[in-house]
């Protein structure tokens, strides 16, 4: 095992973050004129951050054909000034007037909105509540939903995104090195998910991109179990499913490994889980639907009688949030494309015995998909 270390310097930018974000408003302009709309309401923070670059907890975009606003409180002022460069910055310094702490009032009292406008909103994250208010405030203003619209958009990955999530799934492969000193008999799951958490940080992560799974022996046949007081046995599997969070971006690992001793049914389950995956990640290519990788693993996982036991989607992409889409799933009509990274990750669980799932992060390129990890898969790790 490599002593533990913390990350190198991080490479250069391969653009401006001027640039990336300029390029991504540009996309979504153009989203905009086809839906004959004038502008649009950004209100989910994961989708201000992709669209402005804003790290807060409060903002909001409003993007007009010719603007971009961006609306906070005062704890923001300084930061908005610093991410936030290329958008108009409007903040609430909380104040007395009758638009203190309210970025929709601002909007109004600046004047932004004129009637007649055509503007979209993310209908996924508004409630019917807020939209009334809207359209009481606003009575000349013609609301248009949009769904999806900036999610499909950052499914396509540019150069700084790629960069982030290179750096982040590096750390994430780091810590699956240093987490096997650990792995043996009478180590605690709660502890090891501990373990993994202070890991990801030490090594140059900004966090985890989710809470660490660490599930052993009938545990691990729960694909999301959380971390308990068990204490790891011989001869059992341990699930372990984390991620880096570095540059806004998110890793997804999962390994599993073995206890001490290892049945043939241990490499029985375990293979075929392996083979299954490697199949997947042969199947992605730009231009496929999401759900022919699915395919690729669900299909030969049948054929060795584990069909019922794989019971999740095969993967999902990744991007500011570790879920994101495309879903590689049964029935999915998504389409992958240059540049996307996606996971493929089958499962087999067993009730009352154990789990085996493998997880690695894949670039989606026009002629196959490369994964991004390179931690040990292959063959079955027994461990302690």
């Amino acid at each position: 095992m490599t002593a533990l270390q913390p990350r190198p310097d991080k490479q250069a930018p391969q653009q401006s973050t001027t640039q990336a974000h300029k390029k991504r408003l540009d996309r979504v302009r153009c989203e905009l004129a086809d839906m004959g709309v004038d502008g649009m309401l950004v209100t989910n923070l994961t989708n201000v951050r992709y669209l402005s670059g804003f790290t807060g907890s409060a903002g909001l975009v409003l993007l007009l054909p010719d603007s971009q606003h961006f609306f906070s409180d005062g704890r923001y002022k300084e930061q908005a000034r610093i991410e936030v460069p290329d958008f108009q910055i409007h903040i609430d310094t909380g104040g007395t007037n009758r638009n203190a702490g309210n970025p929709i009032s601002q909007i109004d009292e600046l004047g932004l909105l004129a009637g007649g406008d055509r503007i979209a909103f993310e209908a996924d994250y508004v409630s019917v509540d807020t939209f009334n208010t809207w359209r009481s405030m606003f009575g000349t203003v013609q609301w248009t939903e949009s769904t999806q619209l900036v999610e499909q958009l950052a499914m396509v990955k540019d150069p700084d995104e790629l960069a982030a999530l290179v750096e982040a799934v590096r750390i994430t492969d780091n810590v699956f090195e240093e987490i096997q000193n650990d792995l043996k008999p009478g180590a605690v799951e709660r502890e090891l998910a501990a373990r993994i958490t202070f890991l990801i940080r030490h090594l140059g992560g900004d966090g985890d991109s989710f809470d660490p799974i660490v599930a052993s022996g009938r545990n691990s046949a729960m694909p999301h179990a959380q971390p308990t007081d068990k204490q790891l046995e011989p001869g059992d599997f341990v699930v372990l499913d984390f991620g880096a969070h570095s540059g806004g971006y998110c890793a997804d690992l999962t390994r599993t490994v073995c206890i001490t001793t290892a049945t043939d049914k241990h490499h029985e389950i375990y293979q075929a889980v392996l083979e299954a995956q490697r199949l997947g990640i042969a199947a992605v290519e730009a231009n496929i639907t999401a759900s022919q990788v699915d395919a690729a693993c669900r299909d030969y996982i049948t054929t060795q009688g584990y069909g019922e036991q794989f019971v999740h989607a095969t993967g999902h992409g990744l991007g500011l949030q570790v879920h994101t889409p495309p879903r590689l799933a049964k029935g999915s009509l998504d389409l992958l494309k240059d540049t996307m990274v996606v996971t493929v990750e089958p499962g087999i669980y067993i009730h009352g015995w154990g789990g085996v799932r493998i997880e690695d992060d894949i670039l989606v390129g026009p002629n196959g998909g490369t994964p991004l990890n390179h931690s040990k898969k292959e063959p079955l790790l027994v461990l302690g």
